[in-house]
């Protein structure tokens, strides 16, 4: 007995010496990764910087099963911020400064410790030179529950290096990997809908809608309102003269609804029309090229375009709804005059009666 009573008391010695001495142990640390992602520095920067995206690639999100995330209606850009628990760990995540295509700065915290994260994006040969920084302050229970892992420290270098290497590949297949298909002439119908209008220069564009149309769900989400179909843009002007969009953000309403004066959102009604639509299975950086295949189209089979009617692109399956860019699925119309039906050809019957009467041609109609 009284050896077990010396052992008992040597492990609680032991315990409380080691609690001590993790606890006097300096709480600040820097960990700081780097890595070639092999794609251009814009489509890094663009990805990186919407939470929206960051499931694909944060080996502490991936690795994970059961991960609660939520979602304001800003997820890119300075003020983003997004949440994440799976029950025992939880974390938040905000962006206070952007420079486009060049770095990041965020603050996050998980479980009680923060820390100031930075990004920096250098081109280099073979594609962008990413680096991923973070400094902070552990508390007790992380310096407690980290030091039998080897140390935060590495346990975030391990995690930093895994998630760069995500990053990585996500955006080698899921960037690269696309389909463009000319489906043909359809006709569109007419609806109510919900818009914001907007002009800027054209370069601008991808950046505003990603901004927009988060807003726009977040608004029908916060008034309880159901879409009757899927999100769609609506370009009303398009200058590349003098360098100005004027575009539309939609989503498609069951009814007319009236919004109070003062709101950046304004009823609309979708006007029908005949038009060629093209579907693009693919991130949106491949939009160009098949806007570019779809008037290709048009040009080459003798369409007119009908410039009284309003380009569109139709967003059938977004982030929402599958996290992989490979699979998003984007409709563009492009309205276009319908070809006029040959006339059919005059077929004449001729009835000889008994009275010896003129004979009379009668006209086959044949409807288009």
């Amino acid at each position: 007995m009284r050896i077990l009573k010396y052992l008992f008391l040597l492990i609680g010695l032991l315990f409380i010496g080691v609690t001590v001495y993790i606890a006097t142990q300096k709480g600040d640390f820097r960990v700081k990764q780097s890595a070639v992602i092999h794609t251009p520095r814009g489509v890094v920067f663009d990805y990186v910087n919407d939470y929206m995206n960051w499931e694909t690639f944060g080996s502490w999100m991936t690795k994970e099963h059961g991960i609660t995330f939520t979602y304001p209606a800003k997820t890119m850009g300075a003020g983003a911020q997004f949440n994440w628990d799976n029950g025992s760990d939880n974390g938040h995540m905000k962006t206070y400064f952007v420079k486009e295509n060049d770095s990041i700065k965020q603050r996050g915290s998980f479980n009680g410790t923060t820390a100031d994260v930075y990004w920096t994006l250098k081109d280099t040969i073979g594609g962008t030179k990413v680096t991923l920084e973070a400094r902070g302050k552990m508390d007790l229970l992380t310096k407690i529950s980290t030091f039998f892992s080897g140390g935060f420290s590495s346990i975030a270098n391990d995690a930093f290096e895994k998630s760069l290497r995500n990053l990585d590949k996500t955006l080698t297949y899921e960037m690269k990997t696309y389909s463009i298909k000319v489906n043909g002439i359809v006709q569109r119908n007419s609806g109510f809908c919900l818009k914001q209008t907007v002009t800027c220069r054209i370069n601008s564009l991808p950046r505003n809608i990603k901004i927009m149309m988060p807003k726009m769900l977040h608004f029908f989400k916060k008034n309880g309102l159901s879409m009757s179909g899927k999100p769609f843009i609506l370009y009303e002007r398009y200058d590349r003269a003098n360098d100005i969009v004027t575009f539309s953000v939609c989503a498609p309403t069951r009814e007319e609804i009236f919004i109070t004066s003062g709101s950046e959102i304004t009823s609309g009604a979708i006007v029908p029309f005949t038009c060629l639509k093209t579907t693009l299975t693919g991130d949106y950086s491949h939009l160009k090229e098949a806007w570019t295949k779809a008037e290709n189209y048009i040009r080459d089979n003798g369409y007119t375009p009908n410039f009284a009617g309003k380009y569109s692109e139709v967003y059938i399956k977004t982030i929402d709804d599958v996290k992989q860019p490979s699979q998003w699925i984007t409709e563009i119309h492009i309205p276009v005059f319908p070809k006029a039906v040959p006339a059919s050809p005059t077929v004449t019957n001729t009835t000889v009666e008994n009275t010896a009467q003129p004979a009379v041609t009668t006209p086959t109609t044949v409807t288009p």
